[in-house]
């Protein structure tokens, strides 16, 4: 089936196309979220409680060795604790005490697995408990992979940080009377998401060129410099899948949400600062044109992808910014996946990506959610994509077949916020393409140079 057919076949509607399949979460599991997370707070220990396998990952997928001593650790659940034989909250108290006198962190998150939740451990209990007896702060996190995919472990514990208590009210004010002179009087604005610290510097800067100015971001380098949230704050996020987060912050803290794009890819981050602007009633300046300058600085790598197809089998939960880029970039996306939608939250990046497709003039993707990935390999093997973004489980057997694959995961752990950043995407995107070609042109020369 040609490029040309795909288009006739694929959804040709005014309006995007939503599909719901029953497929399970074929995706990393969520408690991975360590890996990033221990890093960018860090002040923090996570204590993940769980079984051998989920050590097993942990010490596989993030190829950490013992003696790197990483600030995470693994509180294995043996028969006596699955039988109720042993006391959880001894147990517990012990593993903490030790963490407090070798580590003396800030915080210890407990991170919640698919054992903690079929045997109905009262980790939430626990903790308040603990926490009081022992002076150190514990945040539970229930990041198993019944419940959540992949990116969404970090949401659980973002969530559960939105609702840790505030400083006191006299604190936050005269820290918000400090360095105001280069800013235009609004109100907070706190943006969460996990990004690496020199994203946070380039979008903090992008912001305070519009005289907007942070006034603090979840996660934060370390635990007692979380963001002070009140009620009526302006709350923004920068991934797609914080979803929870979200929710949290407008019912439990009473806060403003602004329902942004997300700022991945030039296009995104425009989106994202000119509703900001918007929300907190400031003209945006200049966006337009430093837009154009990176699209400009990225033409090389898009007159590679210009008119090639790219299939999304869901992973990360980036698929809805990423197709939204790809297709302004010259992509045609055949299909991209998400696991829950919030309408309130990623309803911007819809609309967006709508938006996209019409001006472009291609046609909209479809949108499956919990996709089943038997039916997906059909599909993919009908549309024959020029790449496939794909898991890891899924990547070599896709190649096998003679199909460009990239792994999701490196979306994740790369630096693609930004206006900056931008050019990493498609860094990652045409890497295949750009190996196949190289290939073919020794295979050529091998072929021609012979006598």
């Amino acid at each position: 089936m040609t490029i040309t057919q795909v288009i006739n076949n694929v959804n040709l509607k005014e309006k995007l196309n939503f599909d719901c399949e029953t497929g399970n979460y074929h995706t990393f599991c969520p408690i991975s979220c360590v890996a990033w997370l221990y890093q960018k707070i860090e002040d923090s220990f996570f204590l993940v409680i769980g079984t051998k396998t989920c050590g097993y990952f942990l010490q596989n997928a993030l190829g950490v060795m013992i003696f790197a001593e990483p600030r995470y650790a693994m509180a294995e659940l043996e028969e006596g604790d699955i039988s109720a034989q042993l006391n959880d909250y001894e147990e517990l108290k012990r593993l903490c005490l030790q963490i407090k006198r070798d580590r003396n962190p800030s915080v210890i998150f407990w991170i919640g697995t698919c054992t903690t939740e079929i045997i109905k451990m009262d980790l939430e209990g626990i903790a308040p408990k603990l926490e009081a007896e022992i002076s150190l702060p514990i945040i539970v996190a229930r990041a198993n992979g019944l419940d959540y995919a992949f990116t969404q472990g970090e949401d659980t514990v973002l969530a559960a940080l939105a609702q840790r208590p505030n400083l006191k009210q006299s604190d936050y004010l005269q820290k918000e009377k400090i360095n105001n002179h280069d800013y235009i009087e609004h109100l907070p604005l706190i943006l969460f998401g996990s990004i690496p610290d020199p994203v946070v510097n380039q979008l903090t800067i992008e912001l305070k060129k519009q005289g907007i100015r942070v006034s603090g971001w979840l996660p934060s380098k370390r635990y007692n410099e979380l963001p002070q949230i009140y009620e009526g704050n302006y709350v923004c996020g920068v991934n797609p899948y914080l979803s929870r987060t979200a929710t949290t912050l407008m019912r439990r803290r009473k806060c403003k949400i602004i329902g942004a794009p997300f700022p991945i890819g030039p296009d995104g981050t425009r989106a994202w600062l000119e509703k900001i602007c918007t929300i907190l009633k400031i003209q945006p300046i200049g966006l337009k044109e430093r837009e154009n300058e990176v699209w400009n600085n990225m033409f090389n790598y898009i007159s590679l992808i210009n008119g090639k197809s790219v299939f999304f089998m869901g992973d990360n939960l980036l698929e809805i910014s990423l197709a939204r880029f790809l297709l302004r970039a010259g992509m045609i996306v055949f299909e991209l996946v998400f696991h829950i939608w919030i309408k309130r939250y990623q309803g911007a990046e819809l609309e967006l990506l709508q938006k996209t497709c019409k001006e472009k003039k291609v046609p909209f993707p479809i949108i499956i959610e919990k996709p089943d990935n038997y039916n997906q390999v059909d599909r993919i093997r009908d549309m024959k994509p020029d790449l496939v973004i794909t898991g890891m489980a899924h990547a070599n057997p896709l190649e096998a077949r003679g199909i460009n694959t990239k792994w999701s995961v490196e979306f994740t752990f790369a630096q693609i916020h930004g206006f900056t950043n931008a050019i990493e995407i498609l860094e990652l995107v045409t890497r295949p393409l750009r190996r196949n070609q190289k290939l073919q042109k020794i295979g050529s020369q091998q072929y021609t140079d012979r006598r």
